[in-house]
């Protein structure tokens, strides 16, 4: 069962797929329903929301449904949880991607990233510590070592969780995601340097709220100047390879979304099961 992909969005990027996700309060009620939910993950919302990790424990163990790990055969959950911190990337924070790390997480968003050593700490906070000759030794991992709870709720010996616990794509068979939120004229301006030195970053998700902000648009996210900005962070992240996402995802721009090259799609929960479906019969699957 542990040879098997364990993140449900790495799947589906693997797939040649876009990812459906939406965000989600820390509410044990939506964690059960989440479960049974037609996204390939979720993400706890913990910047706008309370950072409780006692509460994003209790969620991740609301989403374990034996019966469908018992019948599917295998440890990987039917919907991926990640978590997104409070902690801008200008604080150089680590201990919080530890500690949702540490409950259970399947990946990281980290919210107003904006320079290369800032990304470089985001990827180097999810990752534990290698010895100097070891393949895919950058960025040098500063995750502090306490396996257990995360090991335990993988399904995991910790040896394997060990093995599976780093960032993909910089380790094919890593199980992490970290996301950075791409937000702000700067950010957009240091993009190409980010992504060409910082190996390990999962996608990149447009902030379209803060950007907006910044530019003078407060949210009228279909304004030309927010819409040529979001077009150069699509545009840098393809020169790249890299997997750009929006969280914004209706049944009003969701064809255009995928045109234009997201595979990072967030609705807003529950309520917008039709536009995955929408999404995935026009994504061709």
């Amino acid at each position: 069962m542990t040879n098997l992909r364990l993140n449900g969005i790495i799947r589906a990027f693997e797939a040649g797929k876009p990812a459906f996700t939406c965000f989600a309060k820390l509410d044990r009620q939506l964690a059960i329903e989440l479960t049974d939910a037609p996204y390939d993950g979720i993400v706890y919302e913990m910047e706008h929301n309370p950072y409780d990790v006692a509460a994003l424990g209790d969620c991740l163990q609301y989403m374990l449904n034996r019966k469908a790990i018992a019948q599917s055969g295998s440890v990987a959950p039917s919907v991926t949880p990640m978590a997104r911190i409070p902690a801008n990337g200008a604080e150089m924070n680590q201990f919080q991607a530890k500690q949702v790390l540490d409950r259970g997480v399947y990946g990281v968003i980290v919210p107003h990233v904006w320079t290369v050593e800032q990304a470089w700490n985001a990827v180097a906070s999810c990752r534990y510590a290698r010895p100097k000759n070891a393949a895919f030794y950058e960025p040098k991992g500063l995750r502090g070592d306490g396996p257990a709870t995360a090991a335990r709720y993988w399904g995991l010996t910790q040896a394997e969780y060990y093995a599976k616990a780093d960032v993909w794509p910089l380790v094919p068979h890593g199980e992490l995601l970290v996301g950075l939120m791409i937000e702000s004229p700067e950010a957009i301006e240091n993009l190409d340097d980010i992504l060409a030195n910082v190996p390990g970053i999962g996608f990149c998700l447009i902030g379209e709220g803060d950007l907006s902000q910044a530019l003078g648009y407060a949210r009228q996210y279909e304004h030309p100047e927010v819409l040529g900005a979001m077009a150069r962070i699509v545009a840098t992240c393809h020169k790249h390879g890299v997997v750009v996402g929006n969280p914004h995802v209706g049944a009003k721009n969701v064809e255009r979304l995928l045109d234009e090259g997201f595979r990072f799609l967030m609705s807003a929960p529950s309520r917008s099961y039709g536009v995955v479906g929408q999404g995935r019969e026009l994504a061709g699957y």
